[in-house]
């Protein structure tokens, strides 16, 4: 495995897999480009040194082929607006990239197009997912995608859970020092691996989000690393009613009533504190506009639900964050889109950057959480923030990562 940073790509196609996944609306404008600015660095490296970039990506889920709502050519001023900003910091601050699109991932097109590519020039290749060989993990696909490169960077750890053709299987048709990570991957890989192998304790992980099912694999690793974990959103719900509270309409999993209480019974042995809140902002209806009160977590009554954590729990959570070294936030803590229950999440965020300001290590990670924090403007408060929700957590419950492996192999 070669390195991104001593690598020099002067003259070389520079075969790219970013993860341009990002949302739009109704006229095709993008409402968040955090995924494509992230990646932005790695790809202005490669254009300084004289290499040619031609980037790949999915995009949405098309069905059996292109839809024009899936293309990536809606991107593509985005990018050259990104990659054209006049940031003094940049080696390409002139506004001199050109940025061209192939309206294929592979085929005629995109070859000549990439063989045509000049030092300092970009490619965006078209949707890989208009052709069902990319999650399939097809080897001629990948074996095809790899021939548009010298260099196979993958700078894409939110789809490195995925053993797809563009981020697993196509690394075996470069050798070792011709297949990195980009400088977006090496720094998710690192801070995760700071995390969760090198944590200086205490060590707070903050979990939320509605359902236990989809925490429990992380909750478990978690419990043999860190010294607390705090439990909201819908899913601490799941946890109060299996100590017999009592929690009205509140979301709660009963068929996982049992692994909450040996989830409890596991943190007991292995001396690990686990966090659940005390009160809760409850409402009568899902609703924006819905009636609301504040009660015990464990006492919320019948036909009503806790859609937040209250000021006792905001409270408790905030000193064991303002104690700790280091922090994993993986979660709401209610439902803050909704403005009457975003205090706690909103609280919790400021918690975590007040101990980022005094040394702490904090890690924000999973869509929610990555959405909360770039809400309230405290993205630049906290120590990282991944851009990885599924490949993140499948990391923390302990999982090989495929588009990991595949450069590190």
């Amino acid at each position: 495995m070669s390195t991104f940073s001593n690598h020099n790509f002067a003259g070389q196609k520079v075969l790219v897999r970013v993860d341009f996944n990002v949302p739009l609306d109704e006229k095709f404008n993008i409402t968040d480009d955090t995924r494509m600015s992230a990646t932005i660095p790695t790809i202005k490296k490669i254009l300084a040194e004289g290499g040619k970039v031609i980037l790949m990506s999915h995009f949405g889920r098309p069905k059996g082929g292109p839809e024009e709502k899936y293309s990536l050519k809606h991107l593509v001023k985005h990018l050259y607006k990104l990659l054209n900003s006049n940031d003094v910091n940049s080696p390409l601050g002139d506004g001199g990239t050109k940025v061209f699109f192939a309206d294929d991932c592979i085929g005629t097109q995109a070859g000549i197009t990439a063989t045509m590519l000049r030092p300092g020039e970009v490619l965006l290749l078209e949707n890989l997912r208009f052709y069902k060989e990319e999650e399939a993990g097809d080897e001629a696909f990948a074996e095809k995608l790899s021939k548009l490169g010298d260099v196979y960077v993958n700078d894409a750890f939110g789809t490195a859970h995925r053993a797809h053709a563009s981020t697993a299987v196509i690394a075996k048709f470069f050798p070792a020092d011709k297949k990195m990570f980009g400088l977006l991957m090496e720094s998710e890989v690192l801070s995760a691996e700071k995390v969760l192998h090198q944590a200086e304790k205490p060590f707070t992980a903050i979990i939320g989000g509605a359902k236990v099912s989809d925490k429990i694999l992380i909750i478990e690793n978690l419990l043999e690393r860190a010294t607390d974990i705090i439990i909201g959103g819908g899913m601490a719900y799941t946890f109060l009613k299996a100590r017999g509270g009592k929690i009205g309409a509140s979301l709660c999993e009963d068929d996982r009533l049992k692994t909450a209480l040996d989830i409890l019974e596991k943190a007991k042995q292995k001396n690990v504190s686990i966090h659940l809140p005390e009160d809760s902002v409850i409402a009568d209806k899902f609703d924006a506009n819905a009636n609301t009160d504040i009660r015990p977590s464990d006492a919320v009554p019948d036909g009503w639900m806790g859609l937040d954590i209250g000021p006792k729990a905001v409270g408790i959570f905030s000193e064991v964050i303002k104690n700790s070294k280091t922090i994993l936030w993986n979660g709401p803590m209610g439902v803050f889109e909704m403005e009457k229950f975003q205090n706690g999440t909103k609280s919790i965020a400021l918690a975590v950057a007040d101990a980022t300001a005094n040394g702490a290590f904090s890690l924000v990670g999973g869509g929610d959480s990555v959405a909360a924090v770039n809400q309230f403007n405290l993205a630049d408060k906290v120590s990282y923030v991944s851009t990885g929700g599924g490949a993140m957590l499948e990391y923390f419950e302990g999982k090989v990562l495929p588009g990991i492996a595949a450069i590190k192999e």
